[in-house]
């Protein structure tokens, strides 16, 4: 379950912001975290409370921005929506595209006091 180590860095990302800023504690973290980012929610959730449990984040409350992936086609430049890396393009059936959306894993703010 690699969404422990993910929630182990979200955890130093804090750690570091919170020091930067000469504060105490996170009182709201809010994260980005797209479709195609390899993240399962279900899993960051499980490990979550064990992860920050003494840490700055254990009364932090968790925001999470679940980004769709979208694509646009290098073919017919046509943007549509895309559920898996290899999804082809609803319009011209290319399978070359862009990706400009969805793999998103990163901390979007923290409110420290």
């Amino acid at each position: 379950m690699h969404e422990l180590s993910i929630v182990m860095g979200i955890i130093e990302i804090a750690e570091e912001e919170l020091k930067k800023a000469g504060k105490e504690r996170v009182t709201l973290i809010e994260l980005e975290i797209g479709s195609l980012s390899g993240v399962e929610l279900e899993a960051l959730d499980f490990a979550w409370e064990p992860a920050v449990r003494g840490t700055v984040l254990e009364q932090a409350e968790r925001k999470i921005d679940y980004i769709e992936a979208r694509a646009v086609c290098v073919d017919c430049n046509s943007s549509f929506k895309i559920e898996h890396i290899y999804d082809n393009c609803p319009v011209c059936g290319s399978y070359l595209k862009n990706i400009v959306k969805g793999k998103e894993l990163r901390v979007k703010a923290l409110e420290v006091v």
